[in-house]
């Protein structure tokens, strides 16, 4: 993950030392995607019934996160406390805003604006990184139909939601309830060698791409 204010030029540069550690580890790693994530998502709730933000728990895969903890001090043999992991856990979340944090959603038809993350926080557990962190919505709202999806347009990440447990309503109305979770299909690593890599460095935030790889939350309040 970048730091803040990094030129395009050294996002590639970086970019591309992950995906030398994945290659380095498994040939079918050298194709898109190169970094897994799995993850919750928690919908929150205000007392008056409107949706206020989203809140994400998101592990990355093993490889990643030993590449990611490269050069971070820590007092104890693999292990990282709150505090040792907040400058990375600050890169992290600073350099998610140039993508909107993958984070998009709808409610009743209208595009919900996201403000930037709050209490956010990695944790080590596992051998993997996990990154917490709340997205407040910019105008809390009630909804009756509400669709959140998380993806990478770049298709450099690939989320996938956890089997158990993988969203959470938390202080909603008593008539509001997830109504489906659609996990993306068709991950095909062979496709992303296909392509090559100088198809993925011409994406950008903006690029439809990654969208077929999108996991939808539905939720109904009703």
């Amino acid at each position: 993950m970048q730091p803040a204010r990094e030129s395009r030029a050294a996002t590639r540069v970086r970019r591309l030392l992950v995906a030398l550690a994945a290659c380095l580890a498994a040939t079918d790693a050298c194709a898109h995607p190169h970094v897994w994530v799995t993850m919750r998502s928690a919908l929150v709730y205000r007392a008056d019934g409107a949706i206020a933000g989203i809140r994400h728990d998101w592990t990355f895969d093993d490889m990643f996160s030993a590449f990611a903890l490269q050069g971070i001090a820590h007092k104890k043999k693999d292990a990282y406390t709150r505090a040792e992991l907040a400058p990375l856990a600050q890169v992290n979340v600073t350099s998610l805003k140039e993508y909107g944090y993958f984070t998009r959603a709808r409610a009743d038809n209208k595009r919900l604006v996201i403000a930037d993350p709050v209490d956010y926080w990695l944790d080590y557990t596992d051998a993997a990184l996990t990154l917490h962190f709340t997205l407040p919505l910019q105008t809390p709202v009630a909804i009756k139909d509400l669709m959140v999806e998380i993806f990478d347009p770049t298709w450099f990440i690939a989320f996938t939601y956890a089997d158990k447990d993988p969203v959470a309503l938390v202080g909603a109305p008593p008539h509001c309830r997830v109504v489906d979770v659609e996990r993306p299909t068709g991950f095909n690593v062979a496709q992303g060698r296909q392509l090559g890599e100088a198809f993925f460095n011409s994406l950008t935030a903006t690029s439809k791409f990654g969208a077929q790889f999108a996991n939808k939350v539905f939720v109904q309040c009703r």
